[in-house]
């Protein structure tokens, strides 16, 4: 009786029983190799161990540590910046923001695009690192390499993170606004925002804290920042400031505004203000600055032209402070220039001549001399108190000469004027006419010759 056999399953003849029989073997040898190649590569795996978050290999048969992931990748080291545990006020908010703002320093680790963007814990590490850091930089782009300049175009600070858009940021402006339409018909229908089809080229990145944001300075918030960028190098306002005498480098510094000012100086301590109006003070024309608002410190600072003219500091409850007395005049030049950029307190401006002479009280210096130092002048040279060597002379008083009356023509006819001939041709002796007859040779009587003298010479001077 034969067995039986499912009714899915046929019984294999015997050339078939064969050749399942050199598949089985051949198959269990196959099997056998692939167990042995799985084995070696699980033992290999088991010997390397790939930390996804910090980018660091270890191998576990020698227990060194190497690192296969670029360095720029890697873990950072953790800052040590003091925080205070006080909250962050809206005030410090204010002033924290007015600082950062535009604030321009240099990329230390490449910096990918994406929404999400880095996160650093304050005193803490990056997530992510490692394979993850470059996976995101891949897939993402590459918005800065390191030694690029990143500029802080927006700061945002929420609950327990300071949110940081660099280089313009990596979302395009008006991200959802730009997908909604709005019409009657298909045919009107149009975008609430338009949108230039500019794509973003920023970055993000994001210091989260423990459990809110304390009250921090400018400083801190670089300090705590300083494994991803530098601020170290010279910023705009540093290399500004750096040209300016001490006075108006610190006020600029430290965000003062001073009478006398340029409106240059304005925004790099201020920055943009928060409103502007134009007014007329008679027939003077001046645009007022405000920045701050109420209930906060509000400051005016009124500009004529491009001097800061006026400033007044109006607090709640106080009396507004005016300030009109110019700060700034003797420290710089009518081009900008300064007349003492290392603005040393030791230094002495050199004036004009380096003296300083009363011309009413005060005689003037002795005169220069070719003589050479201690060269004696000849004998009978009159000698200085300043110079007994007789080099230079006494300076004597300058004798003008005497004015003669000024003469009046025709005053004494009698008299020869002293006044020139006026320019022109030689005057001719008078011509007897020639129907007068002249006196005699023989004329005895002298007055009548001096008679016909007279009447020659009228004759002559009415031809």
């Amino acid at each position: 009786m034969s067995p039986f056999v499912p009714p899915h399953e046929t019984r294999p003849t015997p050339l078939s029983a064969e050749i399942a029989r050199w598949l089985n073997a051949h198959r269990l040898t196959v099997s056998c190799c692939t167990v042995a190649g799985l084995l070696l590569i699980g033992q290999a795996r088991a010997q390397i161990i790939v930390n996804s978050k910090t980018g660091t290999v270890t191998n576990t048969s020698t227990g060194n540590t190497a690192n296969t992931v670029d360095r720029r990748y890697q873990q950072i080291k953790p800052t040590q910046v003091p925080l205070a545990k006080s909250e962050l006020d809206a005030k410090t908010r204010l002033e924290l923001i007015r600082v950062l703002q535009s604030e321009q320093g240099f990329a230390m680790r490449p910096f990918p695009g994406g929404h999400k963007g880095l996160t650093l814990a304050a005193n803490g590490t990056l997530d992510p690192a490692g394979e993850e850091y470059l996976d995101m930089v891949t897939a993402s782009g590459l918005a800065a390499k390191p030694g690029d300049r990143l500029v802080l175009t927006d700061i945002k600070i929420e609950k327990s993170r300071i949110v940081l858009d660099l280089n313009g940021g990596p979302d395009p402006k008006h991200r959802f606004l730009r997908h909604i339409q709005l019409g009657t018909g298909p045919d009107v229908m149009g975008p609430v925002v338009q949108d230039n089809g500019e794509k973003p080229t920023g970055s993000r990145l994001s210091l989260t804290f423990s459990d809110h944001v304390p009250e921090l300075t400018g400083a801190e918030v670089k300090a705590l920042l300083a494994p991803l960028i530098s601020f170290d190098v010279k910023t705009p306002i540093q290399a500004y400031t750096d040209t300016l005498p001490a006075k108006l480098k610190d006020a600029i510094l430290n965000h003062h505004v001073l009478v006398g000012m340029s409106t240059d100086m304005v925004m790099f301590a201020k920055g943009q203000p928060d409103g502007k109006s134009r007014e007329m003070d008679g027939q003077m024309p001046f645009e007022e600055w405000m920045y701050g608002k109420p209930p906060k410190d509000v400051e005016f600072v009124r500009i004529n032209g491009n001097r800061v003219i006026r400033v007044e500091v109006a607090k709640i409850g106080e009396t507004p402070v005016i300030f009109t007395k110019d700060e700034v005049e003797g420290l710089l030049r009518t081009d900008g220039t300064p007349l003492d950029p290392t603005g040393d307190p030791g230094t002495r401006l050199a004036k004009v001549g380096d003296v300083e002479r009363n011309p009413d009280t005060q005689s003037a210096g002795a005169p220069p001399s070719l003589r050479k130092p201690g060269e004696t002048g000849p004998v009978g040279t009159p000698t200085n108190e300043s110079d007994p060597s007789g080099r230079t002379g006494v300076m004597k008083p300058v004798q003008f000469p005497k004015q003669k009356p000024t003469p009046q023509p025709g005053a004494n006819p009698d008299e020869q004027s002293d006044s020139p001939l006026p320019a022109g041709p030689t005057p001719q002796p008078a011509q007897p006419p020639a129907n007068v007859q002249p006196p005699p040779a023989d004329a005895s009587q002298p007055g009548q010759a001096k008679l016909l003298a007279s009447e020659i010479a009228g004759a002559a001077q009415r031809n």
